[in-house]
């Protein structure tokens, strides 16, 4: 098979997402499969889907139009404010989109006139993550002026949390929100039928005893593809970490001198030069770089250390004997790393959907407040 290549356990997707819409339901609160990091892939959405995901959204009007050329017909929601560029686009393919800009809400609401529907419109509230959203007090007052427009509904709010500050929601901000939800419906109307309070970073509140309140749905993206938990990284039990596995293949083996002290004319030059660790008895060269994943992001395997990559090489010292040359080496990702390599061109997808899809062993790091009950 090509290389370098990813491998999808669509059994594991659909057990991690089994296990959070169960866990998550005691709580009331429903879950959003969200496909961004792969790229809108219909197999992978489906997947979700199948595990029990009431909906699906994703951040980019090429991957739900991906999603709808497949067939598939359920909602789907736009979670990045749409583009005024998109509107027509965004409402023939979208049951509903995520707002901040009552601009771009009058040119969704006169494009879903000319398209004969009705978009529904999910504000979306700062609550202090400092990326997008609609200031607290301005809320109602937008509120009520979708209230009033023709071609689009008000179907609820939503807030992001430790999206761009990294900062976990604390249950304060969480009843804060959930009283914006009531503040809302006593200022302007009929209740909400979303009130979406966050992400994978959101699980810990969540699973954490709190009264979950309004809040009856959660964005789920990296806990369901990867089985972690954001902010620490570690794995939730009883979910999957290795639905996704990135294959590269080896193009060179061998040991390497060390670096010459070649005289860099600029000092720039000599502050970019990468001085490797040469504890490794050997090292190989893969075929993958910095074009094709964030080289950071990769968990390599036990044995093996990063000497240092540049576009289309990845440089691995080993303390074993390297594999032969073509063979191939298996690589976990996290999240930056799987979106990424998903939007790589010369990365293929492969899917695999014969293996066991219950859970595998704990690890000694997975979160105890999101073990299984």
């Amino acid at each position: 098979m090509s290389c370098p290549r990813i491998e999808v356990d669509l059994c594991k997707i659909r057990h991690n997402t089994q296990t959070l819409v169960k866990r998550l339901g005691l709580r009331g609160v429903s879950v959003t499969g969200v496909t961004k990091a792969v790229c809108g892939h219909p197999a992978i959405a489906q997947a979700m889907l199948d595990g029990g995901a009431t909906a699906l959204a994703d951040s980019r009007i090429s991957n739900v139009q991906r999603l709808r050329s497949t067939g598939l017909t359920g909602p789907i929601t736009l979670i990045r404010t749409p583009m005024l560029s998109q509107v027509d686009e965004v409402v023939q393919s979208c049951e509903a989109s995520y707002n901040t800009e009552i601009l771009v809400i009058s040119a969704l609401a006169a494009a879903a006139i000319r398209n004969g529907s009705i978009h529904g419109i999910i504000l979306m509230v700062e609550m202090g993550d400092r990326r997008d959203g609609i200031f607290p007090e301005k809320l109602a007052e937008i509120a009520q002026q979708v209230r009033q427009m023709p071609g689009v509904r008000l179907e609820g709010i939503g807030a992001n949390f430790a999206c761009l500050s990294g900062v976990a929601p604390t249950a304060s901000e969480m009843v804060a929100f959930g009283e914006l939800a009531e503040e809302i419906e006593r200022k302007s109307g009929p209740s909400l039928k979303i009130v979406s309070g966050g992400g994978s970073a959101n699980l810990p509140w969540a699973f954490g005893g709190h009264a979950t309140g309004r809040v009856n749905d959660l964005r789920l993206g990296e806990a369901i593809l990867l089985g972690v938990e954001p902010l620490s990284g570690d794995r939730i039990g009883g979910l999957h970490r290795d639905a996704f596995t990135l294959l590269a293949e080896v193009i060179e083996k061998g040991v390497k001198p060390k670096p010459f002290p070649i005289a860099l004319a600029a000092p720039s030059a000599e502050r970019r030069r990468n001085e490797p660790a040469y504890a490794a008895s050997a090292l190989m060269i893969l075929a993958l770089g910095h074009q094709d994943t964030d080289i950071q992001g990769l968990s390599l395997p036990t044995g093996n250390i990063l000497i240092g990559a540049t576009s289309d090489h990845l440089v691995l010292g080993t303390s074993q004997s390297p594999p032969p040359v073509g063979s191939e080496v298996k690589i976990l990702m996290n999240y930056n790393a799987l979106m990424l390599a998903m939007a790589a061109p010369d990365i293929k997808v492969s899917l695999l959907d014969n293996l066991p899809s219950g859970p595998s062993e704990c690890s000694k790091h997975e979160l105890g407040h999101l073990a299984p009950a």
